[in-house]
């Protein structure tokens, strides 16, 4: 088959998203008939069922997900390189670098100062996001460079560079039956009520919002509403009435500096090569 448009992406995008026809067609600002007739030619074309519909539901089949998840790939690789190529054309060159907050391990202000002495450096602005939006701001062209966590970002589509590696915390109430332990393990948690983080609500209690920022995370744990297992630099910023118990069989997690694949920008590379040199010294200096 021919290549599907982009339009047609966004159309299926949008079914899959909003499950609903009519409610797709409206976010599209466009009439259901055709795009009920756009997403059956598209089907027809591929030679496979992306959605199960009936008069009172339409759900994805297994196609469907698959193609729901490669067909977000696609429009956002089209929207970066359109904001990619707009920034490369500024007469006033720069490069944007997005973290959540606390998400640089420690690192961004040592690697700043060795980056502004690079001959290849250009101004760099930083955006705190929120949580889990680092990747996708990174993915569509709205960041250059990304510090990202490891195991829990999707690095899909980047290159990456380990900068830390930390051991996890579990933040309680201070007043939780675990929170006088020494140390914990994964088990001693079982059952208890964990964070929804945004695009992962597996194993979360969905009665609770998502988890957007650091301040949401630590007003949740402190009433007592959740725990959560976090990268042991949390402590920094854990308010006074919860407390941080090491969970030893927790895996390690990575800060990353991650960039696009293929990425040709000197810019870039010498701010990859900043962040990678400070995390070498910050080792360095604590004796490890």
């Amino acid at each position: 088959m021919d290549v599907p448009e982009t339009r047609e992406l966004s159309y299926f995008v949008a079914v899959a998203e909003e499950l609903h026809f009519g409610r797709a067609a409206r976010r599209l600002g466009m009439a259901q008939p055709p795009l009920s007739r756009a997403v059956a030619r598209l089907e027809r074309r591929m030679g496979v069922q992306l959605l199960e519909r009936t008069s009172r539901s339409v759900q994805l089949t297994a196609a469907g997900r698959v193609f729901l998840a490669e067909s977000r790939k696609a429009l956002d690789a089209v929207s970066a390189s359109v904001r990619r190529a707009q920034r490369a054309g500024r007469t006033d060159p720069k490069l944007t670098l997005v973290m959540k907050p606390n998400g640089d391990g420690g690192l961004l202000e040592p690697a700043l100062r060795r980056y502004r002495r690079d001959p290849d450096a250009v101004d760099v602005e930083v955006v705190v996001c929120g949580i889990g939006e680092q990747a996708p701001m990174l993915r569509d062209g709205r960041a250059d460079v990304a510090f990202l966590t490891a195991p829990y970002d999707d690095v899909a589509g980047f290159d990456t560079e380990a900068l830390v590696t930390q051991d996890q915390v579990a933040v309680l109430p201070r007043a939780h039956r675990l929170a006088g332990r020494a140390a914990l393990t994964l088990a001693d948690l079982a059952g208890e009520p964990l964070p929804r983080w945004p695009g992962d609500d597996e194993h979360a209690d969905d009665r609770l919002p998502p988890v957007r920022d650091t301040s949401q995370l630590m007003q949740l744990i402190a009433l007592g509403q959740l725990v959560a297992v976090v990268p042991e630099s949390m402590r920094r910023r854990a308010w006074p009435d919860v407390v941080c118990v090491p969970v030893l069989d927790a895996p390690p997690t990575a800060v990353l500096v991650a960039w696009p694949e293929r990425t040709t920008s000197r810019a870039v590379a010498a701010l990859v090569r900043a962040c990678a040199r400070a995390a070498e010294t910050t080792e360095a200096a604590a004796g490890f």
